[in-house]
């Protein structure tokens, strides 16, 4: 699966699986542009990807902000002359119960979550159609497929990706650029960390593979996506969930 020549853009890339995706994909090849609001975090993330022999690039940006997305991603096809690859994977959560969830905290979470990839997708696409190939993935959720209590607003917005991926495949899938998702379920990171231990061992016994998943889970179904081995698959959503929701 060598993306050699590959060039990829990351979002949210500072930690998670966001940063398992950066290390995986600059792993197979790729020069990465990383993108996460944490330049401290950015750039230990940089001296890792460059130590292990790959290429890195800080992008210090709030994915909200549509202005320093078109910026960064010029920046990106600036310094590594286009952008193959980007995956949509800035989120956050704010969690409440929706008959007392504020508008402010259902703004945030659809403006980073969904909002954001809307922007991403609209900037790289010169870059791809030029080129005639390109690779979209955008990291959705076991929980938009299938809801979660006390998350209406960060179901919408992972429901909201699975809906923007099927219809972005369909617009650009005549110039080679395909467009995908991939829907997490139960992943060990600093979301998921607050949760306790016994919540965790009780998920597990709820998953058919018996066990949580990791980041790495995640990078490496995404770096498929990213291939040419993947080249006939657009509009689909893989499930990295353990069996926790099949069908």
């Amino acid at each position: 699966m060598s993306l050699s020549g590959r060039v990829a853009f990351v979002t949210g890339a500072s930690q998670g699986i966001g940063r398992a995706c950066a290390m995986k994909l600059a792993a197979e090849g790729a020069n990465v542009a990383i993108a996460a609001r944490n330049q401290e975090k950015l750039n230990e993330l940089v001296d890792e990807i460059t130590a292990a022999g790959g290429t890195a690039l800080p992008c210090v940006l709030d994915v909200t902000d549509e202005e320093q997305v078109k910026v960064s991603i010029k920046h990106a096809v600036t310094q590594f002359g286009k952008i193959d690859i980007l995956v949509n994977n800035a989120g956050i959560t704010r969690d409440q119960l929706v008959m007392r969830m504020k508008h402010a905290d259902w703004d945030a979470v659809l403006d980073t979550n969904l909002t954001s990839a809307y922007l991403c997708i609209q900037q790289v696409t010169t870059s791809m159609l030029k080129q005639r190939w390109g690779r979209i993935i955008n990291i959705s959720s076991v929980f938009g497929q299938m809801g979660q209590a006390g998350q209406a607003n960060y179901a919408a917005s992972k429901a909201g990706l699975i809906g923007l991926t099927m219809a972005v495949a369909r617009e650009l899938g005549s110039r080679n650029i395909t467009c995908n998702a991939v829907a997490p379920g139960f992943i060990e990171t600093a979301m998921t960390e607050v949760l306790g231990e016994e919540f965790k061992q009780n998920a597990a016994k709820q998953i058919p593979l018996g066990r949580v998943g990791s980041p790495s889970d995640v990078a490496s179904a995404v770096a498929f996506l990213a291939s040419d081995e993947a080249s006939y698959i657009t509009g689909h959503v893989l499930n990295v969930n353990g069996g926790m929701l099949m069908g």
